[in-house]
């Protein structure tokens, strides 16, 4: 019985809202995601990028945006924590971070796509990651500095959207904050 009770109390505090004065700087990223189609996957984007404290997430075309139901039920809450915009296209939004001298990185399974894991990032950067199943759209891909992807061993070439992003964000946090915060 003590021990069930010692689970139930770290698994309340680790339910709780962070505290308001979280002193971590944001990493300087901004996450834009183009066209996506699933707000389910947008929702669990939110939660990674409020973990890996980006500074913003940007939807464009006819991916879901706060508020939204289903990406609100997946996002749990960080859709309202992580400042989000909306654009009409990923190719303007890409041209303004370009200008603002940030570093964009297309998540792509391009020719000459370096895996995320030998990639050093610069910051800012912004991380750009396209439709689950058409990629980042054509007129957004020659405006992208770098491509990084994952390596697949598998037959197929590809994993779910916010899987890699989970990858790729977390890789860029481990480079801006050395070792990962606890």
């Amino acid at each position: 019985m003590g021990e069930g009770l010692d689970l139930l109390k770290r698994v309340v505090v680790r339910e709780g809202d962070r505290p308001s004065d979280v002193d971590t700087p944001p990493m300087p990223c901004v996450v834009v995601l183009d066209r996506l189609r699933s707000a389910f996957n947008v929702g669990n984007v939110f939660r990674l990028a409020e973990a890996t404290r980006v500074t913003q997430v940007i939807t464009c075309g006819y991916t879901a945006t706060p508020p939204h139901g289903k990406l609100a039920k997946t996002a749990r809450g960080c859709d309202e924590l992580v400042p989000c915009t909306h654009a009409v296209d990923a190719e303007s939004v890409l041209r303004n971070l370009r200008e603002e001298g940030t570093t964009v990185y297309g998540v792509e399974t391009v020719e000459g796509a370096t895996s995320v894991w030998e990639t050093t990032f610069k910051f800012p950067l912004a991380i750009v990651l396209g439709n689950e199943a058409l990629g980042i759209s054509a007129e957004a891909l020659p405006l992208c500095d770098e491509f990084v992807e994952l390596p697949c061993q598998g037959v197929k070439n590809s994993i779910n959207v916010a899987n890699c992003a989970a990858v790729v964000l977390y890789t860029a946090l481990q480079q801006w904050c050395g070792d990962l915060p606890k």
